[in-house]
């Protein structure tokens, strides 16, 4: 088992073309958000845009698209159909037109539960580029494994935190050894939130990440790290490789927090506004 450093993330992060534009660096989707559940999608988005992808288009449900237009400025909020204020079925021939032209998808942050976003979700679960699912887009699968074991061999990363691995795994061996136990047999990237948040891949490799505190244990952290996730997949990183990196900068990002407001004033906005700090502080920049 590896215990991640600043070396680690130094060595796997994307090099950025001095001479490259914003296609190069990713495109992103983001699909998030229902009614009652705004901030999740500002969150992610945002993270996204600062952990360095070059477009981030954030798909929410119509109900919100107002709230979602209004707090961004670098992602690129569009409204999709919806019912009882989450993302419908209706959605769906839009999301793929978009999915087709994006290289990475995040589903799930505040996405709320309704048997017509379950299902969308599920559907979805076909799509070529890879994959972040986050709470919602977690919980859609349970009862329903079987769905997530049709993308084997395509990219795809869960972040949930212990009640969420709960409804579709068995913790009963242990954080570590479930999470790898679970990454082996459905062929996924699983990050195991909470203290020394675990990080394991289907080919067995194991990671625990050292850094962050109590001060993110606030809803809203665990949205920053989903968009930190699929930031870096849109780059091109390997997903174990990317999700490594975004959990131990998302630590460091909590820690400058932390220092800066006190573990208990800081905020999930806090973190997004110093991942560019624990960029720096890993490259050495």
């Amino acid at each position: 088992m590896t215990e991640l450093t600043a070396a680690y993330v130094a060595e796997h992060l994307p090099r950025r073309d001095p001479e490259g534009h914003k296609g190069d660096f990713g495109k992103v989707l983001c699909l998030c958000g229902s009614v009652g559940y705004t901030g999740a999608p500002i969150f992610a988005s945002r993270a996204a845009v600062r952990t360095g992808s070059g477009l981030v288009f954030l798909g929410v449900p119509e109900p919100i698209w107002p709230v979602a237009a209004v707090k961004s400025d670098e992602a690129m909020p569009f409204p999709l159909p919806a019912a009882d204020g989450k993302l419908a079925l209706a959605a769906e021939g839009e999301i793929r037109r978009r999915l087709a032209q994006c290289d990475a998808a995040l589903i799930g942050c505040g996405l709320g539960r309704g048997q017509e976003t379950d299902a969308l979700t599920r559907r979805l679960l076909d799509a070529e580029i890879p994959l972040v699912l986050d709470a919602d887009g977690i919980n859609a699968l349970a009862g329903h494994i079987d769905e997530l074991d049709k993308r084997k061999g395509r990219v795809t990363v869960l972040t949930p935190h212990a009640g969420e691995f709960a409804r579709v795994g068995d913790l009963s061996r242990g954080r570590e050894a479930s999470a790898s136990a679970f990454a082996q047999a459905h062929g996924v990237v699983l990050v195991l939130k909470g203290h020394r948040t675990v990080i394991a891949a289907p080919d067995g490799r194991l990671a625990v990440n050292p850094t962050g505190n109590s001060g993110m244990a606030k809803g809203g952290s665990g949205d920053v790290l989903a968009g930190m996730v699929v930031s870096l997949l849109g780059q091109g990183m390997a997903p174990f490789e990317a999700a490594c990196c975004a959990v131990y900068l998302h630590g460091l990002a909590g820690d400058l927090a932390a220092a800066a407001q006190t573990e208990r004033a800081m905020t999930p906005s806090d973190m997004v506004l110093r991942i560019g700090g624990a960029f720096r502080a890993v490259e050495g920049k």
